[in-house]
C-alpha cells in the first residue's frame, strides 16, 4: 500500500493511509489474529457475515427497484473552498 506525501504534510498523509486500511480490511484482520480462533466459531462468524452481505444486497436490490425508500442523505457541512488566483488584468 503506497501514500504520497505532499508538501510534507505527513498528518494528511496518515490520515489517508488509515482510511485505505480500513477499507481494505487491515485492522479487523490485526483484531482477529490477536488471538486463536477455533475452526467452528470461524464457520460461524463467516457463516453470519455473509447473511449479512446477501441482506445487505437484498435491500440494495429492493431500494433500486422501488420496493423500499432510499436511506436518508445525511447533510454534510460545505467545505470553504480556496480562494481562486485572479488572472492579470490585460490592458
Amino acid at each position: 500500500m503506497q501514500v504520497l506525501v505532499r508538501d510534507n504534510n505527513v498528518d494528511q498523509a496518515l490520515r489517508v493511509l488509515k482510511k485505505k486500511m480500513q477499507r481494505e480490511g487491515v485492522f479487523k484482520e490485526m483484531k482477529q489474529r490477536r488471538a486463536y480462533e477455533k475452526p467452528s466459531e470461524k464457520r460461524v462468524r463467516e457463516k453470519a457475515e455473509a447473511v449479512r452481505r446477501a441482506r445487505k444486497a437484498a435491500r440494495k436490490k429492493a431500494q433500486r427497484e422501488g420496493l423500499l425508500p432510499a436511506p436518508k442523505l445525511k447533510e454534510r457541512p460545505a467545505r470553504p473552498r480556496p480562494a481562486a488566483i485572479p488572472a492579470p488584468a490585460a490592458e
